[in-house]
Order: structure tokens, then sequence, then C-alpha cells
């Protein structure tokens, strides 16, 4: 394996395999789905649209592209498909599949989407140009990433430390990296889509609220790990966690910055 593949959708830290992994990625879905689905509605995805969804996980958004969007199909692509085994409605075919091969070519696609996949991947830049090259002339790329609010001038609480030690460990230990997901506009420029827009949406961190849920189980599964950097202690760790179902958390979960940009119609005049 080339170190640059090393990690790749962070099955290192996040294993397919481990007890609660699903109910995982399930609360992320609970915390981003309405946001992903808002924006895949009013981009028009609908009728006659073939979609591709990279890193599909649980299949929810690959099943409310067919379910409500009414679109006609839905390749649902991952590296590791058990949780994409039962339930299947009429247009959605699944595909164990690794996205950074250089024969992956699945065909060519109305949407291609793809959230908190390529943050995890050290070539992004190289998969952004592949991803766009599977768009019909006239469809649309949507990518969703995180980004990260624990700036320098956060306050530095618990919570703050351990998120910041959470993206360190995952720099370390996949190669995890946010710091250019702010970016995306301009590197869907330079693949040569066009009407490109972002938008950010940060879940409100609520006592038992799904993505407050999905942080703390984030954190327990890389527990090991974000201890491991030395930037915080086994007390503050347990006021971090603690701090997730206070009544006033206080704090700013990681954003989700979507981006999206359309493959010309006509190849411009030279």
């Amino acid at each position: 394996m080339r170190p640059e593949e090393a990690g790749r959708y962070g099955e290192d830290a996040f294993r397919p395999e481990d007890t609660g992994e699903a109910d995982r990625i399930d609360l992320g879905a609970l915390a981003y789905d309405a946001l992903s689905t808002a924006r895949l509605a009013a981009l028009g995805a609908g009728p006659g649209w073939h979609c591709l969804d990279v890193g599909a996980g649980t299949g929810t958004l690959a099943r409310w592209l067919l379910e409500s969007a009414d679109v006609t199909s839905v390749l649902a692509v991952d590296r590791d498909t058990r949780f994409l085994t039962t339930g299947h409605p009429p247009g959605l075919v699944v595909q164990t599949a690794d996205i950074t091969a250089p024969d992956f070519d699945p065909g060519r696609f109305h949407l291609v989407h793809a959230r908190f996949v390529l943050m995890h991947l050290r070539s992004w830049r190289r998969l952004i140009a592949r991803l766009s090259s599977l768009l019909v002339p006239g469809g649309v790329l949507v990518l969703s990433d995180a980004v990260d609010l624990t700036t320098a001038s956060a306050p530095t609480t618990p919570y703050t430390k351990v998120m910041r030690a959470m993206w360190q460990a995952l720099h370390d230990t996949i190669g995890t990296d946010v710091s250019w997901v702010p970016d995306y506009p301009h590197l869907l420029l330079d693949e040569g889509l066009r009407s490109v827009a972002a938008e950010i949406h940060v879940p409100p961190l609520l006592p038992d609220s799904p993505v407050s849920r999905f942080w703390a189980d984030t954190w327990q599964h890389i527990r090991d790990a974000v201890l491991a950097t030395g930037q915080v202690d086994e007390a503050e760790f347990a006021a971090a966690l603690e701090s997730l179902v206070a009544p006033e958390c206080a704090a700013l979960s990681p954003g989700m910055l979507t981006a999206w940009g359309w493959r010309p119609r006509h190849a411009s005049a030279s």
C-alpha cells in the first residue's frame, strides 16, 4: 500500500467491524442529513437523474434520493458495504469499490455526491478531478466535509482541547486534514465547474442531540489516540464528554461545509 493511501476512508480509526460503528454513522446522518437533503432538493435532484453516492455509509442519503426525491437510480459506493445490505428500494445499486483505485470508473451521473470522505484521503485534489470527470454535461458535483471551528481565538475549555486533540489524532493516525476544506469553491472552479457556491452549517450542541452523541461516540472510538497526542489528560477528556450532556455546552460543533458546481452543458469555444 502506498503511504498516501494509508488509512483510506478512516478505517484504521473507525473500523466497520467495531461494535457500534453503524450506530455512530447513523448519528452523523441524523445530525447532517436534513442539511444535505435540503441542498440536494434545492439543486433539483429528481426524476431522470442517475446519481452516485460516494462513501454511502448506511445508505440514508441514497434511500432519500430514491424515495423522496424520486431520482431514477443511485449507485451507492463504499469500500465496505456491510451496512448497505438490507432495505434496497428499487433503483438502488450497491457497489463495493475503492474510489482511489486507478480503475474506478463507474459511469457518468447527473449527481455525484460525497460527504465526510475526502477529508480522510491524502489524494483529495486528484479525487476531486476524478469525481468531476464522472459528471454528464449539466451534472452537479456536491462535496461536504468538516470545518474546524476550535480556532486559536476560541476559549480554552476541555471541549475545545479535546476537539483540537481529536483532529491531531486523526491526522497522525489516518491522515485526516480539514485545513483545505474552505478552498472547495476554488478547487471546483479549477476543475472547470461553473455556478459554484458553498455554505456552512453548524448543528447546535444540545443535550442528547444526534450531533452531541456523534462527537461523544467519535471521541470514545479514538480515545487512546486522542490521549496519545499529549494535548489532554484523562480528567480533561472526561470533562469534555460531560460538557456534551450539560444543559449549556456553550461550544461550537465542527461545521459542515458543502460546495457544489455544475459541469457545463457545452464546451466553451476556444
